[in-house]
């Protein structure tokens, strides 16, 4: 079996980064790097499914910030599947999946997130091994490489409705 060796000038993240989802109005997050985990997911509730021209899509709310119920944000996407990912206790669920751009860094790429209920979990957003794989290094021993602790901040736009927001 041959294996291809990542090349070695590779950026460096760390274990946690704050991370944007532009195209779901979240302009900060801060993310647990998650090389154990294969996809990504984020923290969503109250999942609503709808068509659109044809097209499934999810409606959804997200509370963005560690320990903070408050600040809500309501994001559409295209529905892409329904799949089943085994959680952290070892459970099999069914969760929406989307398909939304990340950024990290100087870097912006799509990638495919999961939707799940995370508030009793340490961090509202996973950034799995297929999202970092041929992008990234991971140091685990090391946070915000590629970012820096930021104001926390959403945007509402036509798509998504800015439930409560304030400066924090």
């Amino acid at each position: 079996m041959t294996t291809t060796s990542p090349p070695l000038d590779l950026p460096a993240i760390g274990w946690r980064e704050w991370i944007s989802l532009p195209d779901i109005g979240l302009t900060g997050i801060k993310a647990k790097i998650d090389t154990g985990a294969r996809s990504s997911a984020l923290h969503a509730f109250d999942v609503e499914h709808f068509k659109r021209e044809n097209s499934n899509f999810v409606r959804f709310k997200v509370h963005p910030y560690q320990n903070n119920n408050v600040d809500t944000i309501t994001a559409e996407a295209e529905l892409l599947d329904i799949r089943n990912v085994r959680n952290s206790g070892g459970q099999s669920q069914s969760r929406p999946v989307i398909r939304t751009n990340v950024r990290l860094g100087k870097q912006l790429w799509p990638i495919e997130l999961t939707l799940t209920n995370r508030d009793v979990m340490g961090f509202r957003m996973l950034l799995g091994r297929q999202a970092v794989r041929r992008r990234f290094l991971v140091d685990s021993g090391r946070s915000y490489l590629q970012s820096s602790k930021r104001t926390r901040s959403f945007k509402p736009s036509e798509n998504r409705k800015h439930e409560n927001s304030h400066s924090i």
